[in-house]
């Protein structure tokens, strides 16, 4: 059983939602990324979705896109980032990783090279937003040849037959694109994701973390029993970018995530 498997088990059998945590490796400086993931775990995070920088970070709401600049300005790369999971290894720190970043950088830096080199640094599986699964060919064989899980996007809009294609190519969960497309915050659940979500649940046995975004607590309520998880990152963005020292934003972050893994229990 992976790492991924074994937490959302884990989560299934107390009845709580599994709470995938983002953050954007290098925000707000590469030095600070270690301790924010470490952060976010203490306070009760069951994965780390860890996103490597791009310049065009499609579909990602302001914050993420921002957050997304300001790495790249600091000079967060592929490597450092994973250098970065590497060094959270070091700490101790044992939760599933997702490296989470577009095609573009990942195929510059070579996709045999990246999946050796995100074995040896300690990450669990890769989330891939512009990967289409009918083009994922190279990265599906590579990937379970190295014991990695390949995590697929499915949205509302989704036909039918090519939810189905995603979810039989996925590994580990997979990503349900909450209504609207692009990640954000929302005050209220769309009417339409409970339904989304039981046709999701009708294409696979995979769990399924919802994209919701926010940080209500009555919202991540509501989906109990609905998905199996949540992934968290504008929200989460958002609350570094407010503060002006790494005490603050260790403790912002800290504070935010355990409210959140609160709300999922």
């Amino acid at each position: 059983m992976s790492r991924l498997e074994d937490v959302f088990a884990r989560t299934a059998a107390t009845g709580e939602l599994a709470l995938v945590a983002y953050l954007t490796a290098g925000y707000p400086t590469p030095a600070e990324t270690v301790g924010l993931v470490a952060a976010a775990v203490d306070a009760g995070a069951d994965v780390i979705e860890l996103g490597v920088p791009f310049s065009d970070p499609m579909g990602d709401g302001p914050a993420l896109q921002a957050s997304n600049t300001a790495a790249i300005a600091a000079g967060m790369t592929v490597g450092r980032a994973l250098e970065a999971v590497a060094e959270v290894r070091r700490a101790g720190i044992a939760v599933p990783i997702a490296l989470r970043g577009f095609c573009n950088p990942f195929l510059h830096y070579g996709v045999e090279r990246l999946l050796d080199d995100a074995v040896a640094a300690g990450v669990d599986a890769f989330v891939v937003p512009d990967l289409p699964a009918n083009e994922a060919d190279e990265w599906v064989e590579a990937a379970a040849a190295r014991g990695l899980d390949l995590v697929f996007f499915t949205g509302p809009d989704s036909r039918p037959e090519r939810r189905a294609y995603s979810a039989a190519r996925a590994s580990g969960f997979l990503h349900c694109l909450a209504p609207a497309a692009v990640t954000g915050t929302r005050e209220d659940l769309d009417p339409r994701l409970l339904g989304y979500l039981s046709d999701a649940r009708k294409a696979t046995d995979l769990p399924l973390a919802v994209d919701v975004e926010g940080s209500s607590p009555e919202r991540l309520r509501a989906l109990r029993g609905h998905a199996d998880g949540v992934v968290v990152g504008s929200a989460i963005v958002s609350r570094i970018g407010e503060e002006q020292d790494s005490d603050a934003r260790r403790s912002a972050v800290h504070t935010l995530v355990s409210e959140l893994k609160t709300a999922c229990r």
